[in-house]
């Protein structure tokens, strides 16, 4: 296992930093932001497949299955993050996309022996979290060889999840299992092995992306603004109003009336405004559309053109 180790990329003595413990500190800061560069340019050489994984993703919630994340360690913890920001960003229900870490929850902040040696605990977690046909299941690991999401991704492929790969080497033990690969190649970590720092970053940029252009497919995006948005609190709340504004420009009290009529939900109170239509109107106009705002507005659009020559 050792002399396999030994030939990942991710475990290369990195030539440009060898002489980073003599720098100063402004030196190290700039010496790592260089090689933090080698990030976007590994995911630009595979945003087609990055793309094709948002495609099998968003094919999984239409049919209303789920996205899972599982990873080991830094992984794991990173699709835990991930996870955890679309229903606050996106008004997704928990279940929707889940991230699940070798160890579970302790292995969030600490580390738990083993837990990511043991392909057996995978496969479990994938049975314990009844991963079905439905759900897409994206194994996380910089190695692309950890044996906890090897067993994860290999349940999940007998499941007939689809499965996705994400690491940051090349022709990797996950090749055999997954469906679609996104091998994000950064090169030698500025500290041999330090796999949380461009490994890292390159896996946490690409699960933003996958979630992020998946929701703007979903319809959870108008323009550019997130208008699923869920105002939990009062930062959101603000920032509800504020996307509303945005959206409509509209003036502030005929935002927050709508904001007040809609029971808060953004997508419904835009529609509200710019189809001049009362709440049930909005809310009807959505569902007909599948909850895209743009779509909801051209339905509205038509129906009135409609009526118009309806009365001719």
């Amino acid at each position: 296992m050792s002399n396999l180790l030994s030939e990942l990329t991710t475990e290369q003595r990195n030539e440009h930093t060898t002489h980073i413990d003599r720098l100063s500190s402004e030196q190290i800061v700039a010496l790592i932001n260089e090689e933090d560069k080698n990030v976007t340019i590994a995911i630009e050489q595979i945003t087609p497949f990055i793309a094709k994984a948002v495609d099998i993703i968003v094919g999984a919630f239409k049919r209303e299955g789920r996205l899972f994340y599982v990873g080991a360690g830094t992984s794991g913890r990173l699709g835990i993050l991930d996870a955890s920001e679309c229903p606050p960003t996106y008004g997704t229900i928990p279940s929707m996309v889940q991230g699940i870490i070798a160890g579970g929850d302790q292995a969030i902040k600490e580390s738990v022996e083993g837990a990511e040696d043991n392909p057996e605990l995978g496969a479990r977690d994938m049975d314990t979290y009844g991963v079905t046909s439905l759900d897409v299941v994206v194994g996380i690991a910089a190695s692309g060889r950890t044996p906890y999401v090897l067993g994860a991704m290999k349940r999940a492929k007998e499941i007939g999840a689809k499965v996705i790969g994400l690491c940051n080497n090349e022709h990797t033990p996950m090749v055999q299992t997954a469906d679609l690969m996104l091998e994000a190649v950064v090169g030698p970590e500025v500290i041999l092995g330090s796999t949380r720092m461009k490994s890292g970053s390159a896996q946490k940029q690409i699960l933003n992306i996958l979630t992020t252009a998946s929701m703007i497919q979903m319809g959870k995006v108008y323009e550019n603004l997130m208008v699923d948005v869920m105002p939990s609190n009062e930062k959101l709340v603000f920032r509800a109003k504020r996307i509303i504004s945005m959206a409509t420009g509209a003036s502030e009290e005929a935002v927050h009336q709508a904001f007040v009529q809609s029971g808060g939900h953004v997508k419904t109170a835009i529609v509200m405004i710019l189809a001049q239509v009362d709440f049930n109107g909005a809310k009807q106009l959505l569902e007909q559309t599948n909850g895209f705002v743009r779509l909801a507005l051209l339905q509205a659009e038509m129906e009135a053109t409609e009526h118009i020559k309806g009365g001719m």
